[in-house]
């Protein structure tokens, strides 16, 4: 992970330290540094904020030039730790003990960012650390929210509170904090709606929600794919909703990393967690110390495994997959997010061996299983254009993927296509067969 950022800064100490500089030589590589950086997803500010720090200590030093390379790198470590330790610190389980009553949590983020997935994957954590929870179902806006929010509490063994459709999200989070009340409950965990930042209307009902509430924390949850895309929804959700943490979704599949260091820095707030996979357990705290030895080439970066999978278009619950959103299924054990929620679909269950980091989540990849030549075969175009669009489902990739997608569909089909009309009819969206 993080390639982008590391080869950035690799780049000017490699530069500045071939050869006798002079100004010049700076202002090219401080220049090719920006570029790096801007390539890397990391905000303007925050790529002038490194450049000029590293021009002000370069011009008023002098250094030797056997040891500018080891000069340069102190500086940028500098500039990322100060970013980092900037943002300050969040440590949620910590929270949760001290609370005396229910601490709340409410998450907030863009459809297809994983949230809904992730808010799980925080269940599950909380439910390992012995701590009892209970879900709000607050998106009342979205069609198939609430099944594919049943489908992962089910699954964990979680109560969810919910409503109907269009009924108040704020009314919703109530009941969720008066059923903790009364039941000792130690969490509750309040999803919403994927608003886009720009929605007012939507943004106010998140501002309705803490104003009835009072979250003790909410949570951003970005794709840290996205890039600047990213940046920007975090900046939107910061001015209307004032959150307090986020999380990045997909960080094993990110090559660049500037979200991370971009939302600090322009945030001010912590990145508490990243995604590293496709099961309820793969969700890490974000190491400070693994991400600048990362980034500055020191050391491995902060990931799951060797092969880390993609996050991004989990399954719903149809086979076992990570948290995403998934079709609504019986309660189950916990085996793994939903598809939905932007993220891949999770592994098959039998790979549900080994424990992830104290968070007793699956960790052993499933083998491959060979897929047919059609795997969507028999399924009508309606039905896989209507799965894919209220699960944000992303076309498969290879011929696992398909296959594991076309389970996930006929599961939903025989289910009654849950949130759904389920119109049928068409050509065939993936490609497959043809």
């Amino acid at each position: 992970m993080f390639d982008g950022l590391r080869g950035a800064f690799a780049g000017v100490t490699r530069r500045l330290a071939e050869k006798e500089i002079t100004e010049g030589d700076v202002e090219g590589a401080l220049a090719d540094l920006e570029i790096s950086l801007l390539e890397s997803d990391v905000a303007s500010e925050v790529v002038d904020g490194i450049r000029d720090d590293l021009r002000d200590a370069l011009a008023g030093t002098k250094v030797d030039r056997r040891e500018i390379g080891t000069f340069v790198r102190g500086r940028l470590e500098s500039s990322v730790r100060s970013i980092l330790d900037g943002a300050g610190a969040v440590d949620l389980l910590d929270l949760v003990e001290k609370k005396e009553g229910p601490f709340l949590v409410m998450f907030v983020g863009i459809n297809g960012t994983g949230k809904t997935t992730t808010l799980a994957k925080v269940a599950h954590m909380l439910k390992g650390a012995r701590r009892s929870v209970v879900v709000a179902a607050a998106d009342t806006f979205r069609a198939g929210a609430i099944e594919q929010l049943r489908a992962h509490t089910d699954r964990l063994g979680i109560k969810l509170v919910a409503q109907n459709y269009e009924s108040d999200p704020a009314a919703v989070a109530r009941d969720a904090v008066l059923y903790a009340r009364s039941h000792g409950t130690d969490c509750v965990l309040i999803d919403t709606a994927g608003r886009m930042q720009t929605s007012r209307n939507l943004m106010e009902q998140i501002a309705k929600i803490t104003k009835v509430v009072e979250p003790d924390l909410k949570i951003f949850v970005g794709d840290s794919l996205a890039g600047n895309d990213t940046v920007s929804q975090a900046r939107q959700f910061l001015e209307h909703t004032s959150f307090d943490a986020s999380i990045l979704t997909k960080a094993d599949a990110d090559a660049r990393g500037g979200a991370a260091l971009s939302i600090a820095r322009i945030t001010s707030t912590p990145v508490i967690y990243v995604g590293t996979g496709q099961e309820y357990g793969d969700l890490e705290p974000f190491d400070r110390e693994a991400f600048v030895r990362s980034v500055l080439g020191d050391g491995p970066a902060p990931r799951k495994g060797d092969a880390p999978a993609r996050e991004p278009g989990i399954k719903e619950p149809g086979a076992a997959p990570v948290p995403k959103d998934v079709p609504a299924q019986g309660p189950g054990p916990a085996r793994g997010p939903a598809p939905g929620d932007g993220q891949k679909a999770p592994a098959p269950a039998a790979a549900e061996s080994g424990v992830k980091r104290g968070d007793a989540a699956p960790t052993d990849a499933p083998a491959q299983e060979p897929a047919p030549s059609d795997p969507f075969a028999g399924i009508y175009d309606g039905d896989i254009k209507a799965y894919s669009e209220l699960h944000d489902l992303d076309p498969p990739e290879d011929d696992a993927e398909a296959a594991r997608a076309a389970r996930d569909i006929r599961a939903w089909i025989e289910a009654g296509r849950p949130g759904s009309k389920g119109k049928k009819g068409g050509r065939r969206l993936f490609g497959f067969g043809r």
